[in-house]
């Protein structure tokens, strides 16, 4: 029982929207996908408006029943028309709003180029207006994410059409920096899907043609609103990420176990790829695209899942998954995690939240988030008085386990390079000064021996007395032979003889 209360297990169909869609949830949309998030969404935005309607019929209603028992008169109340200009203005505005967000989806009629005027190039309409272009000065990396997305879109051939698309909505969303960060989300959503129908229909692309082409729509889009749409004024998600950063320094004391993680950072691979699995959560800020962003998630978790195998010995499996991304995240504590997570949803294309491995993924570091959030001491199998003694700090961190995270098994292999590091580096120092002697010694050597080959040259060069050898006596030669009696009785050398035959 206390090993199954250890163990944090999310069965697969908890990722999966409750509509039955097949699509994956988000805890921000109350666990639904986007596509029956949206659908919910409208459905209550319109309810709220005709509740307002009959809210607003009601209170002209009673004004006007109770002027007219207070005057008991027939002619038209005139302090009734503050309250209808008011509702008309309100009307109006409505209306306005509404008008605002279907322009961006709806061709614009325009007089078509004469027949013998040559068509604008795709480069010449690259330049923002002047009016944007005062308004919001481009940067460096909006530049260049334009410069790429026409690159892109030059082969295509209605590239022409969707950059102006794009180009005219992000124009048009620059001017709306107070709405707030859901309805320039909603906007952004809606051309998304209204691009992505018209690729579908009018150009007739396919799925996977499509998609790419959204990617592309969605770097340029995300790029050049990020400033305005990535942690804005009009949300709190500035907020959330300091609770989010408060929270996890709190749990500084979780140990490895208490959250039955299966990786043992005493193998080398598994703590390199924990390391890097850190490394890539912690690489999600720095990311402006939301591709991007979900593209560091999914390294992320592969390096979790190839910890796991190495630690076990075996495929790892999708229970073991969720636990050890909780203990990265813990470790790591990402800056601004929760505006990350939060721009993601937002602004992303809804495809890729709703299918695939990034949305398996980044459905997954959500529900880790959430853990955190609810963490208490009956998940880390503890009476609720121990863990606010820990939480408080009025309780050293439990010994053993596998050590605190602060004090891991990882951070251990870190001290212990750097005290071989230092080591190491006293041993350079000895090599060097080794090395220094030796060459001081083979320079005196050096030295030594041209000075010695010196006087030798200097001794054969300088002049002296002739020194005259005298032959040997002639009897010399034949001395040897002097003794040898014998060699009168030898017979005489034989004579070569020409053979005739």
């Amino acid at each position: 029982m206390m090993a199954q209360r250890r163990r944090i297990r999310l069965d697969q169909s908890e990722l999966l929207c409750p509509k039955g869609c097949g699509f994956y949830g988000n805890t921000a949309w109350q666990g639904l996908c986007s596509k029956c998030w949206r659908e919910e969404n409208q459905r209550d935005k319109q309810k709220q408006i005709q509740d307002d309607w009959a809210l607003a019929e009601r209170l002209q209603r009673e004004e006007e029943e109770a002027y007219a028992s207070r005057h008991q008169k027939s002619q038209p109340q005139p302090a009734v028309a503050p309250f209808g200009k008011f509702e008309e203005r309100k009307t109006k505005e409505k209306s306005s709003k509404v008008n605002s967000v279907t322009k961006f989806f709806t061709p614009s009629i325009k007089i078509p180029p004469k027949k013998d005027a040559p068509a604008a190039p795709l480069d010449a309409q690259s330049s923002p207006s002047s009016c944007s272009t005062a308004s919001r000065p481009p940067s460096a990396d909006t530049d260049r994410a334009t410069r790429e997305f026409i690159d892109f879109l030059k082969p295509l051939k209605y590239g022409r059409h969707i950059f102006k698309q794009c180009r005219a909505f992000t124009e048009s969303m620059a001017y709306k920096r107070d709405m707030g960060v859901e309805d320039m989300s909603e906007c952004v959503q809606d051309f998304y899907q209204s691009l992505s129908e018209r690729l579908h229909t009018q150009f007739k692309g396919s799925t996977e043609y499509v998609e790419g082409i959204m990617d592309e729509v969605e770097r340029y889009v995300t790029t050049r609103l990020y400033k305005e749409v990535f942690c804005p004024e009009t949300s709190d998600d500035e907020k959330k990420d300091l609770a989010v950063q408060k929270r996890i320094r709190a749990l500084h004391w979780v140990t490895i176990d208490m959250l039955g993680v299966p990786v043992d950072e005493d193998i080398p691979e598994a703590s390199d790829s924990v390391v890097k699995a850190i490394t890539d959560v912690i690489e999600i800020d720095s990311k402006r695209v939301p591709k991007d962003k979900l593209g560091c998630v999914t390294r992320c978790s592969k390096h979790i899942f190839n910890a796991i195998r190495i630690s076990k010995k075996e495929a790892a499996s999708a229970d073991d998954f969720l636990p050890t991304l909780i203990y990265i995240v813990l470790k790591a504590n990402p800056p601004r995690l929760q505006s990350n997570i939060q721009y993601i949803t937002r602004f992303c294309n809804p495809s890729r939240l709703m299918t695939g491995e990034d949305g398996y993924y980044f459905t997954n570091l959500c529900c880790a988030v959430a853990f955190i959030e609810k963490l208490d001491g009956k998940s880390l199998n503890m009476t609720a008085e121990e863990f606010d003694r820990y939480m408080s700090g009025g309780q050293a961190s439990p010994a053993g386990g596998g050590g605190p995270l602060a004090s891991g098994s990882a951070l251990g292999q870190v001290h212990q390079r750097l005290d071989l590091l230092t080591g190491l580096g006293q041993r350079q120092e000895l090599v060097m000064e080794r090395a220094r002697q030796l060459e001081s010694d083979l320079i005196d050597w050096t030295d030594e021996v041209e000075q010695k080959v010196q006087s030798v040259l200097d001794t054969l060069e300088a002049p002296g007395p002739s020194v005259v050898v005298a032959p040997p006596p002639p009897a010399a030669s034949s001395a040897i032979d002097s003794d040898n009696v014998e060699s009168e009785h030898l017979p005489p050398p034989l004579t070569p003889q020409v053979f005739a035959g």
